[in-house]
């Protein structure tokens, strides 16, 4: 078993449930060169998953035992899309003779942590490909350098920047989509509801491109980013929540949350507020989060249970938006490339 393993497997008995790759380095690391132990595809590696993937591993002679896989290899690798230091994408590109459409895939870690790399290996992305369709995988920069609002813009300009190079690369910008998990699915979300951030007066040609999107698939998401309004459907926060005021101010660069009630905080929950930018205008949504609690009951719960799924279905059918959650019983319903494929508007 390689050492990264032998690292997490030790963590895995030592460790209390609540460690997450969001706050502990071997189960990031551990999540990077295991992308497949990160069973709900939300970005984010906890205990229980790891636990559950070295169970498996164990299971397995070392004659089942399979080589990690090397994964997909980019078109295009680390282009710059802005000047800071994360500002990078990655084109992998469907083989056609007409311009494709195209997803970006957005990670998770909690924008404190994550990889584009990480969707060498998705087995999504290959369908997508496979299909006709050319995927963009975008790092963004953190929370130590900027507040959460402006990591949004960043996302934004990722669109921005590739729709400038539709020709040059043979994309179809009338046809762009976002997937992503926990983090990567709140900013899919907020792409796909903010209004248009294109400034046809901007100097610079690529601020003048469109960010919308025709639709969004969403894994473990936020229903938004105030989180001032977390409790109206998720209940009151415990404190193995760990939502300090103090975490608050880092997310937002607020001084405290005192400053939520100035017209300078407003204006940034607003900007943040996926649920208040829902209008009958904005794209299909699929969301997937699989955590069906009652209420939460720990970090996790807190921030991808179901309750953030059905606040966003809810202003979407207040809005007459499609909004698809794949928890819903009854009627059968696509999975996310079948619905990405759709609404690309690519034969199958």
């Amino acid at each position: 078993m390689h050492r990264a393993t032998l690292l997490l497997l030790c963590f895995a008995t030592t460790l209390p449930a609540q460690v997450t790759s969001e706050n502990n380095k071997t189960l990031r690391d551990g999540l990077q060169r295991y992308p497949e132990a990160d069973t709900n595809k939300d970005g984010i590696l906890t205990m229980e998953e790891g636990r559950a993937y070295l169970a498996k591993m164990r299971e397995k002679s070392p004659s089942e035992a399979k080589p990690t896989a090397i994964g997909l290899k980019p078109d295009f690798a680390d282009v710059d899309y802005g000047p800071h230091e994360r500002n990078k994408i990655d084109l992998y590109l469907a083989k056609s003779e007409q311009p494709t459409p195209v997803v970006f895939m957005i990670h998770g870690g909690g924008f404190r942590n994550g990889d584009k790399s990480r969707w060498a290996t998705d087995k999504q992305m290959s369908q997508l490909l496979a299909s006709g369709v050319s995927c963009v995988a975008v790092n963004y920069p953190f929370l130590d350098t900027l507040p959460i609002q402006d990591i949004l813009r960043q996302c934004a300009l990722a669109v921005q920047f590739t729709r400038s190079k539709a020709d040059q690369w043979k994309l179809d910008k009338t046809r762009f989509a976002a997937m992503g998990g926990s983090a990567g699915a709140g900013t899919s979300l907020w792409l796909a509801t903010h209004d248009d951030l294109a400034d046809p007066a901007a100097e610079d040609p690529v601020l003048r491109e469109s960010t919308r999107l025709v639709c969004a698939v969403c894994n473990s998401t936020q229903a938004t980013y105030d989180v001032t309004r977390w409790e109206s459907f998720l209940g009151p926060a415990q404190p193995e929540f760990r939502t300090s005021a103090a975490e608050a101010a880092l997310f937002y660069r607020l001084p405290s949350n005192a400053d939520f009630a100035t017209e300078q905080g407003k204006a940034v929950l607003k900007e943040c507020d996926m649920l208040s930018w829902i209008t009958p205008d904005d794209p299909p949504l699929f969301l997937n989060n699989p955590q069906v609690v009652a209420a939460p009951t720990n970090r996790g719960e807190w921030l991808h249970c179901i309750h953030h799924a059905r606040e966003v279905q809810k202003e979407c059918a207040a809005d007459h938006v499609l909004c698809v959650l794949a928890q819903d019983p009854a009627e059968p319903k696509p999975d996310a490339v079948q619905f990405l494929l759709q609404h690309l508007k690519v034969a199958r």
